[in-house]
Formats: C-alpha cells, sequence, structure tokens
C-alpha cells in the first residue's frame, strides 16, 4: 500500500509514530509522512530545520515538512503553535501525490493536526484512520481549562466534526470509548508497543548497589514530576536511595530549581538523551518511575512509557490513577500510589527497596506485554485496518 501518515511530530522528535512508518516500510509498504519542524519538547526549531519547507527521505520514510510556530510556553504561543501545522500543512496537501490508498492520522494535541488529514481524504476520495493518543478536548482540561468555559466549548465542537468526520478510530486507552461513546462514534482498541531497542539489553543489577530510581520522558505540567520530587524529600535521610530523571520539557528549568532550592542532593536531572542509550540506563534502575497529575481525563491514558518500561523488564512505581494503575496492579509488574499521593509514593519506594525478589515484579511486567502490547500483532493489525479501508 501507499500509505499517507499526517503527524505534526516526527523524528528527531521522540515519538513512536517513527518506529510505526519505518516498520510498515519494512514489511513492504510506501510510506510518506506529512509533518512540521521538530521543536517538541523545548520549543525551539531543531539544528538543520530552519527552513520553511523541506522535503528528506529518513529510513526509507518521505518525511515532507512544513512550518510550524514553535511549541513555546504560554498559552497564546501554544495556540499559535496548535493552530499553525493545519495553517502551512493546507497547502503542502495540493502538492502531494494524488494516488495514496489510505491516510493514517496519528493525532496527539492537538485535534486540528488532524485537518490537512481530513482535507487530502476528501481531495482524493480516499479513507482515513486516526489513532487517538489524546482524547480532545478533554486535553485542555487536564492542561488547566475549565469545562464551562467558552474555549472549551468551541473546542468541544471542533473535536466532535473532526472525529465524524473520520473513516475509523484507534484509540490506545480502553477508557476513552467512553467519551467516544457519547458522541456516537465507535472506536477500536489497539494499544502502543515498545520500539525494540527496549526489549534487549537490558541487564540485571547488583543489589549491593545504591537503590537507583529512574524517570524518563517528557518533563511537563500533566507528568506531575513535583510529585517525585516531593517524595524523594520524604526520602532525603536514605542515603542509598537515588532519583535520575532523564527527559526535557516545559516544567524542566523550574523542577531544576526547586530540586535546589529543597537542596534535594538524591535527586539529578540528566536532560534529554537519544533512545539508543536507554537500555544502558535502564540497566543501571532497580525500578521504573510513572506519574500523572490527579485528573479525570488523565487516569484514561496510558502513557507510552508504561509499555517501554514493562518491555525492559523492570519494576514500576507509580503515582497515578485509572487505567494505568489498574494494568500495572493486573500484570503484577511493580506498586502504585494515588496520583500525586508523594507520601505513599515514597513509601512504596522503601517497600520496593526492601523487597529482595523485587526483579519478578518486572519479568511479570515482561510477561504482560509480551501478551498484551506485541509489535507484532500491533503492526499486523493496524496493517489489516488499511487493506480494508484500501478495499471499501
Amino acid at each position: 500500500m501507499k500509505i499517507l501518515v499526517v503527524s505534526q511530530y516526527y523524528y528527531p522528535e521522540p515519538f513512536r509514530i517513527t518506529d510505526i512508518c519505518e516498520t510498515l516500510v519494512k514489511e513492504g509498504h510506501e510510506v510518506t509522512v506529512l509533518t512540521g519542524q521538530p521543536n517538541y519538547p523545548e520549543g525551539t526549531i531543531y539544528q538543520g530545520y530552519k527552513n520553511h519547507f523541506s522535503s528528506e527521505v529518513i529510513n526509507s520514510v518521505r518525511v515532507v515538512r512544513t512550518k510550524i510556530k514553535p511549541r513555546r510556553a504560554g498559552n497564546f504561543n501554544l495556540m499559535l503553535n496548535y493552530f499553525s501545522f493545519p495553517f502551512y500543512a493546507r497547502r503542502i496537501v495540493k502538492k502531494l501525490d494524488k494516488d495514496f490508498d489510505v491516510v493514517f492520522i496519528n493525532q496527539l494535541s492537538p485535534i486540528l493536526s488532524a485537518l490537512p488529514g481530513i482535507k487530502y481524504a476528501r481531495n482524493n476520495q480516499v479513507n482515513t484512520i486516526l489513532y487517538c493518543l489524546d482524547l480532545w478536548p478533554e486535553s485542555l482540561v487536564a492542561g488547566g481549562l475549565k469545562r464551562k468555559s467558552i474555549i472549551y466549548k468551541i473546542f468541544e465542537t471542533i473535536s466532535k466534526k473532526i472525529y465524524k468526520k473520520i473513516d475509523k478510530i484507534l484509540i490506545t486507552s480502553k477508557s476513552f470509548k467512553t467519551k467516544f461513546d457519547e458522541y456516537g462514534i465507535k472506536a477500536e482498541y489497539l494499544p502502543q508497543y515498545s520500539e525494540d531497542v527496549y526489549l534487549s539489553n537490558i541487564n540485571m543489577i547488583d543489589n549491593s548497589c545504591d537503590f537507583n530510581i529512574v524517570f524518563a520522558g517528557n518533563i511537563g505540567e500533566i507528568q506531575s514530576l513535583e510529585t517525585i520530587l516531593l517524595a524523594a524529600r520524604e526520602l532525603i535521610s536514605f542515603k542509598d536511595i537515588k532519583f535520575n530523571l532523564y527527559g526535557s520539557g516545559s516544567q524542566f528549568d523550574r523542577l531544576v530549581k526547586l530540586r535546589d532550592k529543597w537542596m534535594l542532593s538524591n535527586v539529578i536531572f540528566h536532560g534529554r538523551v537519544d533512545i539508543r542509550e536507554m537500555p544502558k540506563i535502564y540497566s543501571t534502575a532497580h525500578a521504573l518511575l510513572v506519574t500523572l497529575k490527579d485528573d479525570e481525563l488523565l487516569s484514561m491514558t496510558l502513557p507510552g512509557k508504561v509499555q517501554s518500561y514493562m518491555a525492559a523488564g523492570k519494576p514500576i512505581i507509580g503515582a497515578i490513577n485509572g487505567e494505568t494503575k489498574e494494568i500495572i496492579e493486573d500484570a503484577k509488574a511493580g506498586y502504585v500510589a494515588k496520583a500525586e499521593d508523594y507520601k505513599n509514593l515514597a513509601d512504596l519506594i522503601i517497600k520496593a527497596r526492601n523487597n529482595p525478589e523485587l526483579y519478578m515484579l518486572g519479568l511479570n511486567g515482561k510477561e504482560y506485554y509480551d501478551k498484551n502490547f506485541n509489535k507484532t500483532i500491533f503492526i499486523k493489525k493496524l496493517a489489516k485496518i488499511m487493506e480494508e479501508l484500501n478495499n471499501v
């Protein structure tokens, strides 16, 4: 098949869509990606991508980039970012090949990023698939917007119209189905998988060394890393417990200052690292951390890092609600406190530290991953859905 992928984010930005596209190419499909200038999560255009329009081939995937307003701090700048991709991409859509068999829309925030794919599909009479990773407009609520506000109601209307124009919606969390049912839209569950890099070269570690806890991912508002810092403050007297935080994002500078203010010598911020470094980093960890804000929407989400953590075969310690909590507990893959409950999180870290068979929880998670989040199953199911839509 000849597949057009529309995604506001793509390599070198750290999103799984890159691996999906490259795997589809290995399976014999031809893939073109329409995306923006890379700027996530720092909000500055990456070195080498300053041109407003570019086209390149990355690992046999054709990548067409359009101008975008960087994702800088502040609500106004964020709105400019949200509106800029569909605004500029609509011009590029007219210049793309007219013979794609299907359009695959990778829908993170914002929902507006789906519009160029819908426009191409309408103009060329092909079907669309939308892979929903962020539920709109609920994602705006997680960011602080009130449900009764005019802006929320506007985006609710826009979101419903966009979702209803899609031929097939796939969801990454079972909990999302409730919202789509309210909209009168059918949605099918297709959970994320982990990139292959997390499936090998992850070693067990010597229990005689410091108890090392690792967080890896975006350091933003919804990730609630302040919960981790508060837990670290509770555990400052435990000299062998170390928190290593990898990643960057909108809250990075604020949290580093907070760490310094509280004099948390047990917390180290490493910044963003290449995904190829993660096996080495995970090998140093006794356990991996996942946290989110205490929010109704966020309790419905399943962060992609959970699949990576499980694939690596490492125990998980979380402060998180809803579907993620249920999965970790069902898999017997670790310990989970309520979202933002830093005191219980600290208690669970001590419990993990004192468990001589902690590694068994990681093995449980790996077994659960193999049964429920297998990459081969994901790609086969996705390709089958694409073929079925192409034959309609």
